[in-house]
């Protein structure tokens, strides 16, 4: 690409034309009023959308492509077609340079992540109130999908714990699952369909901001809260009780802990459980202290579930009150599109309930795939993310699995193995396909206490105490999103942690965004920068210019009579001997550098102010009108109003040409 001239350097203005050369010396400032005035229309709202659906779709052209030479229609045709695949199936592009160094990376890692895998599938399916193969068929199925469609190398696919938590908790609130299973595994089925379709949404339409209202400060409230939740959740496996509430709030877990405690329970699922829950924990206290023995905590559940099943066996334990897995249902994922239900009494609830899903697993697996990427230094794409996962699930609900997203245990596993691709993912699911198909049968005398041991030992990651005390040292706002959302899921339900998170995120914006502020502007010394005189009190005001910058992304019903009546108090004022007399101030500019858009109800403030300042004897001038924000207000010929001669380019531009058009001499610096 060809350097550009240096328009500054006298030799230029000496190649140009005189006409040219006077005009970048001096341009009036009507003309350079009408480079405002005159910018074209901005894209409509239909181009956007086009637009963001073919990013999300189609990888960028690179540079030598924009180089070569025009192509027939057929070769366009073939090349987008290409195109449009490489961007659903990234495999396609980095497969071509995929090697066996690699391979052998991702197949250990893989082997370790499987080794993981297997018992905390069993056990989140049994937290999902599923049988344990539901649990080994969603370990299976979506890491294919996501391995040819998603683009993070690390993450690794399968069932978590907290959305196992909530599909059981709101699901058993239509169909008890203990009374007709098949009822109501076709409701969990139905409801990861809808999950998987709402993130397909909301990549394709690039509505990944409806993820971000479960901000992060909410996120580590609602997990810590779930973290508790799913521990007590927990007592019924590790003390062996039969009759077990389904309620999830801390008061009635513990209550119908207490209370079975009373009645028969088997203390040999209690020492079982506790200790090699203490195994796993010493494992997962060594691999964390000892990078070198990642691998311990991670085979650590899998020789857990060996020796309990083998302890089992040998001394008949099970006829003494241990309680067993007993049967697990082997082989490749049945089909399950026809137990999806589209119709009937359920079909909203289950609506709604995968959209809840949908959101917080995409948060969970967008945060932990964009960790280790910025680790790993290079960037994943929200959007084509939100689009493998959801295809991942649709896939998904058609073969027998319940809601997968990414997992951080898992994935943190999969990078101290050393993963490079995800490969790992590939050998992971056709590892535990293996499972499926030829060890199954091995598992029957697996107790339950040690599934429940696997879950309680993998809660301690979901609290973060350390976050939770910055988040209150910085935002104590974002702090009480925090605690609603951890109080909401310990006391309520985790539908009212979540809603309490959002309502309490919500309440944040629209606080915020109604009561928007505002700020006096003066300029640096020695600069020409413009900044806030209560941030820099060595800024300098300029005489008989009042300058005032708004600061709102948009400037709407919600705030606009606000942003009206602060301004007009500014001006009013009267215990600043800068601004209080009146005469003293002769024009008015509005720094409109930090409004996005603006609406008909921000338009029509923006006329009654203008009245009520010209009125007082004062001009009105406007700066750095932004191009959605330009476009309405000549729409609306609010600028014939103020006068075209008054829109400026920059702050600086304004203050100079009013204050040289006002009565005051100005500065050597104005």
């Amino acid at each position: 690409m060809a350097a550009l001239p240096d328009t500054e350097s006298p030799k230029f203005e000496a190649e140009l034309p005189p006409q040219t050369s006077f005009e970048i010396a001096s341009h009036p400032q009507a003309q350079r009023a009408e480079w405002v005035l005159d910018s074209p229309d901005p894209p409509s709202f239909w181009h956007d959308l086009l637009v963001s659906i073919r990013e999300t779709l189609l990888p960028n052209n690179s540079n030598d492509d924009k180089k070569k030479s025009p192509l027939t229609d057929k070769q366009a045709l073939c090349r987008g077609a290409a195109s449009l695949f490489q961007g659903l199936f990234p495999i396609l592009r980095w497969g071509k340079s995929y090697r066996l160094s690699k391979f052998k990376s991702d197949l250990m890692a893989g082997l370790t992540l499987a080794s993981l895998s297997i018992p905390q599938s069993i056990g989140y399916a049994n937290l999902a109130k599923l049988d344990p193969q539901y649990g080994l068929y969603t370990s299976v199925v979506p890491p294919l999908v996501y391995a040819l469609m998603g683009s993070s190398r690390e993450i690794a696919i399968g069932p978590v714990a907290v959305v196992s938590l909530l599909l059981s908790s709101m699901i058993q609130k239509i169909q008890d699952p203990l009374t007709d299973p098949g009822a109501y595994r076709r409701l969990v089925f139905t409801a990861t369909f809808f999950a998987g379709t709402f993130q397909v949404i909301f990549g394709l339409f690039r509505l990944g901001f409806l993820v971000d209202f479960l901000s992060h400060a909410a996120i580590v409230g609602f997990m810590a809260g779930a973290a508790i939740i799913i521990g007590l959740q927990q007592l019924k496996g590790l003390l062996g009780i039969s009759h077990f509430t389904t309620k999830t709030d801390v008061v009635s877990v513990l209550e119908s802990a207490f209370r079975s405690i009373h009645y028969q329970w088997y203390p040999l699922n209690f020492v079982l459980g506790c200790s090699f829950l203490i195994f796993l924990l010493i494992a997962r206290f060594i691999g964390r202290r000892n990078k070198k023995l990642f691998w311990l905590p991670a085979i650590a559940p899998l020789m857990s579930v060996v020796l309990s099943t083998l302890i089992v066996f040998l001394t008949q334990a099970d006829k003494h009150g241990v309680k067993v897995v007993k049967h697990i249902k082997g082989g490749l994922n049945p089909s399950s599109a026809h137990q999806l239900q589209f119709g009937g009494p359920h079909m909203g609830e289950s609506a709604k309930i995968g959209l809840i899903c949908a959101i917080v697993a995409l948060t969970e697996a967008i945060a932990v795939g964009r960790s280790f990427a910025s680790i790993k230094g290079y960037q994943i794409e929200g959007n084509k993310e939100m689009v493998a996962m959801g295809f991942m699930n649709v896939a998904g609900s058609l073969t027998s699995c319940y809601v997968a997203t990414g997992s951080f245990s898992r994935t943190a596993v999969n990078f101290s193995a050393g993963c490079q691709t995800v490969v790992s993912n590939i050998v992971m699911a056709v590892t535990v396909l293996l499972s499926l198909l030829l060890f199954t049968k091995l598992l029957y005398y697996t107790p339950i206490a040690i599934l429940a041991s696997i879950i309680l030992s993998a809660l301690p990651g979901l609290i973060d105490v350390k976050e939770a005390l910055q988040i209150w040292r910085v935002d104590k706002l974002d702090f009480l999103a925090c605690i609603g959302a951890f109080l909401g899921v310990l006391f309520g339900s985790v539908e009212i942690g979540l809603l309490a998170a959002v309502a309490i995120s919500f309440g944040k914006i629209i606080l915020l965004s109604i009561r928007p502020g505002t700020e006096l502007l003066g300029r640096l010394p020695g600069t020409d920068v413009f900044c806030d005189i209560r941030q820099y009190p060595m800024a300098i005001e300029t005489p008989g210019v009042f300058l005032i910058r708004i600061n709102s992304g948009f400037m709407c019903f919600a705030n606009a009579n606000f942003i009206r009546e602060r301004i007009m108090r500014s001006v009013k004022e009267e215990d600043d001997a800068q601004r209080t007399e009146r005469r003293k101030i002769q024009v008015v500019v509005l720094d409109m550098s930090n409004v996005m858009n603006i609406d008909t109800s921000g338009i029509a403030a923006l006329e009654e102010l203008h009245k009520k300042l010209v009125s007082a004897g004062l001009e009105v001038a406007m700066a750095s009108i932004r191009w959605q924000v330009i476009h309405k207000l000549k729409l609306a010929n609010f600028l014939d109003r103020i006068g075209r001669e008054r829109v400026f380019l920059s702050v600086q531009e304004a203050a100079e040409y009013s204050c040289l058009s006002s009565k005051f001499n100005c500065p050597n610096n104005c």
